[in-house]
Parts: C-alpha cells; structure tokens; sequence
C-alpha cells in the first residue's frame, strides 16, 4: 500500500496543470515535503476554504516582535476613539527595553489615525507606545484589552504584554498568528496602512516632517498583490513576517516567525509562492539554513529536556 501511494502522489505530482492554473487550483496536489523554509516556525493557510497548506512548528510559542502591532491596531480600532485626536508623545513612550531608536521627538503631536499609520507601516515604536498609553486605562488596560481580544479570536497561545512588540513576553504561535491575521484583514484602515508604501507625518510643537517607508521591501516594490502586512524583529524573536497575499486569484495568509537576517522571510514569502505554483520551493541560503538548523536543534534539546 505504501509503494503504491508513493506511486500516486509521484504520477499526480508529475501530472502537467492545465493552462492557466497552478498547484493552488488542486491543493491535494500540494506535497509538504516539497517545501523548504529557513524560519523556525511558519504557516500557510488559503483564507477562503480554510485550508492549512503548510505548517512547520505551527504550535511552537515564540517571541512575535512588532507582529505585535497588528493586535495593537484592532483594540484601537474597537475603542472607536477619535481618529482625528491629536496625541502627545511623550519620555513615556521611549524604549526602555531595546534602546531602539525613535525619529520622533519627545512632546510631538500626532493625530491618533497618523500615529496608527507610521506604527503598522514604518513599526515606529513611539507611535504604537503612545497609542496604548492615551486608552482607557492607559498601557495596563491596553494590555488587558489585547489578551481579551486575542482570547475572542482562539489564540489561545498566545499573550502579550506590551503595545510595541519590543518585550519578549509577547509571545504566539504561528497557527494563532494565521487567525490575528484574518481578524485585522477585516479591518479596511489596517489593511489600507500596512500596504501603504510610504508617508510623510508631519508633526506639531514643535513643526517638523518625517518620511517614512514601509518595513516590507516586498510592498514597496509593488511586484506582489498585498492586502495586509507586518514585519517584526527583535533578538529574541529574529526576523518575522505575516502576509495575506493573492496567489493566483486565491487569498493565502503566510506567517514566517524566527528567520535568520532580514531577507530571509522575503525569501521564504517568495519560496512559499513558488511552492504553491510549482509544487517546489527551491533552495535557502546557506547562513540561513546553518541558523535554522540551529535553532530546529535547539527546540528538539528544549522538548527533550522537557
């Protein structure tokens, strides 16, 4: 019986598609071990049916860095405060954690929907800081209100404890990240900022601009059809990335958490497309994989051991 499911799946795998149609079009066609990735944990899901094409580590508990800032982003949106207010940043909202460096000067005025903006496009840190500092109940009913948020969606993994992503407490799994990002896709504002390419904030007392640019290259480029995205990085978590991205007509959520340097998720966005397309993911980089093999390692020493 084994050698003759071996047989099928090489004859429906060797079988030419159709013109026009990809492996996507016939998912049963689609075989895991064809795909390579160089992140740690990761997730791919084709939104409409639901289906889980890929998981690699996908209950694995990781730090999500500034993947945090989409959740940050649905609880301001559900508090309905006005969009239009103009906040303050203030020496509140400096980091303290990371050190990690912020254009934005301290007693700058932005208004709530400009401060959404350059958090979910540029992951601007102030930003999404002072946004969870001007809710209700300021930063400790923020935090209070992302676990209740994140409680409603079934990412029952998942916690954090921070606005910005930059405390390793925030922590998720790629399976619990695939249903944050259906959540924010059903945001329109969120979808819209974290696709925007670039932005010029121009803030008061005192008057200065800043120009900022979207942390996904990939949007930025313009070559992939985007409809939300959020990249994060701090040590502990490496390099992430979460798109809801088309594929040949179908909408395909991809979740890449722990990648070894910044252009490792972008090419394992890539390696998941042409996966899908061909039905094989081509090759990693080899520092990429030397880290991924590390680190896959290290989680089988971490269970192991308990």
């Amino acid at each position: 019986m084994k050698k003759l499911l071996l047989c099928l799946s090489f004859l429906v795998l060797s079988f030419p598609l159709q013109a026009g149609t990809s492996l996507i079009d016939q998912l049963d066609q689609l075989d895991s071990e064809s795909i390579r990735l160089g992140s740690i944990s990761a997730a791919v899901v084709e939104i409409e049916s639901g289906e889980v094409l890929y998981l690699k580590n996908g209950g694995s508990v990781r730090p999500v860095a500034s993947i945090t800032k989409l959740m940050t982003a649905m609880v301001v949106l559900d508090a309905d405060q006005p969009l239009d207010e103009k906040l303050t940043i203030t020496r509140a909202d400096r980091d303290l954690l990371k050190n990690t460096y912020s254009r934005v000067r301290f007693g700058s005025r932005l208004s709530r929907r400009e401060l959404l903006l350059i958090a979910l496009m540029s992951s601007e840190n102030r930003a999404a800081s002072a946004l969870g500092r001007h809710y209700p109940g300021g930063k400790e009913g923020f935090v209070e209100a992302m676990n209740a948020k994140a409680a409603s969606l079934g990412m029952l993994r998942t916690r954090f404890v921070d606005a910005t992503g930059l405390s390793p407490g925030n922590v998720s799994t790629a399976g619990d990240l695939v249903k944050m990002v259906r959540a924010a896709s059903g945001y329109p504002m969120i979808s819209e900022f974290t696709t925007q390419a670039d932005h010029v904030a121009r803030f008061e007392n005192p008057s200065y601009s800043l120009s900022y640019v979207n942390s996904n290259v990939l949007v930025r480029r313009g070559s992939w059809d985007i409809a939300l995205s959020k990249t994060g990085y701090i040590n502990e978590a490496g390099r992430c990335l979460v798109m809801l991205t088309e594929v040949d007509g179908r909408q395909v959520a991809m979740v890449m958490l722990d990648s070894y340097g910044k252009w490792t998720p972008i090419g394992d966005a890539g390696r998941i497309k042409r996966w899908i397309n061909t039905g094989e993911s081509g090759t990693i980089a080899g520092a990429a994989l030397r880290y991924e093999q590390s680190k896959s390692g290290q989680d089988m020493q971490t269970l192991a051991g308990g």
